[in-house]
């Protein structure tokens, strides 16, 4: 599981002109199954992604299609975990720590 963190690297009025593009982009991972939740961080400098994959590599690919990151308005912080315990609803994505 990634914790994406967004942090704004641009005003707001910028963000904002390409925010429906961003929307769409998210929509389409929540389509595919990729993101989980999502929103703005307060205040709001920058947002927050939970997303599930198996390669920190592919999720790094994903992230620089991001319209916001295509358009220079912000930058990443991907962070790994291993969701060890979860909420029942996340149970399908729950992990083993490795021996």
């Amino acid at each position: 599981m990634f914790v994406l963190e967004l942090t704004y690297t641009a005003d707001l009025e910028s963000i904002d002109a390409v925010l429906a593009q961003h929307i769409e982009w998210l929509d389409a991972h929540y389509a595919a199954g990729t993101f989980l939740a999502s929103g703005r961080k307060v205040p709001r400098d920058g947002g927050v992604i939970l997303a599930v994959g198996e390669d920190r590599a592919l999720i790094e690919a994903l992230v620089a299609t991001d319209p916001f990151v295509r358009a220079g308005l912000t930058e990443y912080r991907v962070t790994e975990f291993l969701a060890t315990t979860t909420a029942e609803v996340l149970a399908a994505h729950r992990r083993q720590l490795p021996a």
